[in-house]
């Protein structure tokens, strides 16, 4: 069982010390050097105890002072400073050397891991908690490789070599100076130590991933909100995740404030715990000289005490933040890719068929979003999905390309198991053209090859041709070399949409999943993408996820969604005829076209 434990995964520093040691011997270098360093600084004070000692033994007279071994102390004084610093820097160097390399491969590791993980998982963190997480949190990991491991070893190193002067010089005065410094440990454990500090720093990382979250759509939104001449205040997400960290951060940095006001007064006056001390061993010395050298000793090497707290107090507080961070690393790393296949099954066709399908986005989620949900898509046929929000339609899209394995039952293409097929090989058989759309800012010929970076130059107009989008491509600056979102090049939502179209007619793979993917499109642009679906779809297995019910109307077979059940299923007609689910939505909808209708002849009217 103890062995067991051993082997568990790492966490809190033991996990940051594991990171820190994928690069041993520069951080073995940097921790003895900074261990060094740390002796070195305390040469100083013990040059000058020898200093004040010379003085006082010869007073009252000075004649006697030995000026070459006074010298001789200031210069060890010297080297000590001198010392300290340059085996400081030392340590820095190698830190930096092993920080450096271990966040080129954290970083490397990070994103290879995240391209394994399914497009589900993606969905449902977010952008800006990865952002987060790569940009921030693994950032913090090598400023704690560069900077605090050397601070740390100094930490824990200088109060150990600090006790002992303490005590040996005089311990009286030694055990005073550290009944101030247990008090101030007292109050700092007090505040970094209990679970609810450690609960609030989650709570705190957990706004900040939201807020980021927020932020990044909030700033992909930017045109939108601008154009409705709307603020971040009636951007709603964003203004309740600023609030709430708002909350949060106010009464937890309000909590600390006792705590950091007594261990700031104790650890800059530990020498009001000295001078009670010594003014009772003075009014009993018999051999005042010797008393004088130690008290005065005492009096210039306690505040020293104070930069020493304070560096174990920042220490601790960036090593939480950090710890914190990394858990949020690990929690990324530690989720599983979906489960390889087994055995490489290959499909013998395109159609689709889902038999008995459950999904629950949850694990442990009662609420179904797919509840036993079978049909069957036919190769060469357009299957329609439709139905109100949250019927569970995006979630059969989702499921087809494997963003996430099925609770229960089974989807095969082709007859054999999704499960079964080798990634690779199931991405090459599904295109996706969904609703919201993403470009990168290379060339548009760069953009459209992605569905096949084999593709000719031939092969690539060719396709943006089929997809209605070859003309506006030929007025660009650059044409197809134009990079998109570059100075002066803007396309408009539909346009964007063509590209993407154009991206899946090169792939040309044997099913496309349509997910609403002309919700949003004005008239005009809504045409252009249809004629561009009508050269996509031609022989292929095609899934629309319809928004308006018109663009599905000679669709082989329309399946209607409600709460994740498949209620009805048929051609338009026949579920016309049935005057069931499907027959009140086409109501609802051609009423809503011919309120449209009679409101712009109304505008015409009064024009």
């Amino acid at each position: 069982m103890n062995k067991e434990r051993n082997t568990g995964p790492k966490t809190g520093m033991a996990r940051l010390l594991e990171l820190a040691a994928t690069k041993k011997p520069l951080v073995i270098s940097s921790v003895i050097l900074s261990v060094l360093a740390s002796v070195a600084s305390f040469i100083p004070y013990i040059a000058i105890y020898n200093v004040v000692r010379e003085i006082m033994g010869v007073y009252p007279d000075y004649s006697k002072l030995r000026a070459g071994t006074i010298i001789g102390y200031g210069w060890i004084a010297f080297g000590g400073i001198i010392g300290n610093i340059v085996l400081y820097f030392a340590a820095l160097m190698c830190s930096h050397f092993a920080a450096f390399g271990t966040l080129y491969e954290l970083k490397v590791n990070f994103a290879s891991h995240l391209a394994k993980l399914p497009l589900g998982f993606h969905l449902m963190t977010g952008s800006g908690k990865l952002r987060k997480v790569m940009d921030e949190n693994i950032e913090k990991i090598e400023g704690f490789i560069a900077h605090q491991l050397p601070d740390i070893v100094a930490a824990f190193v200088a109060p150990v070599v600090m006790v002992i002067i303490l005590l040996s010089v005089d311990y009286r005065f030694g055990l005073a100076a550290l009944l101030g410094i247990m008090i101030g440990f007292i109050i700092q454990f007090r505040a970094y130590g209990n679970d609810g500090a450690k609960e609030m720093m989650n709570k705190y990382q957990n706004s900040l991933e939201d807020m980021n979250n927020a932020s990044v759509e909030y700033i992909r939104g930017i045109t939108v909100v601008k154009a409705f001449k709307q603020t971040v205040y009636s951007f709603r997400r964003l203004h309740e995740t600023i609030k709430g960290y708002t909350d949060l951060v106010i009464p937890y940095t309000l909590s600390w404030e006792n705590y950091m006001s007594g261990f700031s007064t104790i650890v800059n006056n530990i020498y009001l715990f000295i001078l009670p001390v010594g003014i009772l061993i003075g009014m009993k010395t018999k051999d005042f000289k010797s008393f004088a050298i130690t008290f005065i000793f005492y009096l210039i090497f306690v505040p020293a005490i104070s930069s020493i707290m304070l560096k174990i107090m920042y220490v601790t507080s960036n090593s939480m933040q950090i710890i914190n961070g990394v858990e949020r690393m690990d929690e990324v790393l530690n989720t599983n890719p979906l489960p390889a296949a087994v055995q490489s099954g290959k499909s013998q066709g395109s159609d689709i068929t889902f038999e008995k399908v459950s999904f629950s986005y949850q694990e442990d989620s009662e609420t179904k979003a797919l509840n036993n949900v079978s049909f069957h898509a036919g190769q060469g046929q357009i299957t329609a999905v439709v139905g109100p929000s949250g019927g569970g339609k995006s979630t059969i899209a989702h499921l087809i390309p494997r963003f996430f394995d099925v609770t229960e039952g089974s989807i095969k293409i082709g007859g054999v198991d999704i499960r079964e097929m080798e990634l690779s090989n199931l991405m090459d058989k599904v295109s996706f053209v969904f609703q919201d759309v993403f470009l990168f800012k290379q060339s548009i010929m760069d953009n459209i090859r992605i569905g096949n970076l084999k593709a000719t130059k031939e092969q690539i107009i060719e396709a943006a041709k089929a997809a209605r989008c070859h003309e506006f491509i030929e007025k660009l600056p650059q044409g197809y070399q134009t990079v998109i979102g570059s100075k002066g090049v803007h396309l408009s939502g539909g346009e964007r949409q063509r590209l993407v179209i154009a991206r899946a007619i090169v792939k040309d793979a044997p099913i496309i999943v349509l997910d609403e993917a002309t919700a949003f499109a004005d008239p005009e642009n809504e045409y252009l993408i249809q004629k561009a679906f009508e050269r996509l779809m031609k022989k292929k297995t095609v899934i629309i996820i319809a928004h308006r019910l018109s663009t599905i109307r000679s669709a082989s077979n329309i399946l209607v969604m409600d709460q994740g059940v498949l209620v009805e299923e048929g051609n338009h007609e026949a579920l016309i005829a049935k005057k069931g689910k499907y027959f009140e939505m086409w109501q609802m909808y051609t009423k809503s076209l011919d309120w449209k209708m009679g409101k712009a002849k109304e505008a015409e009217n009064h024009a």
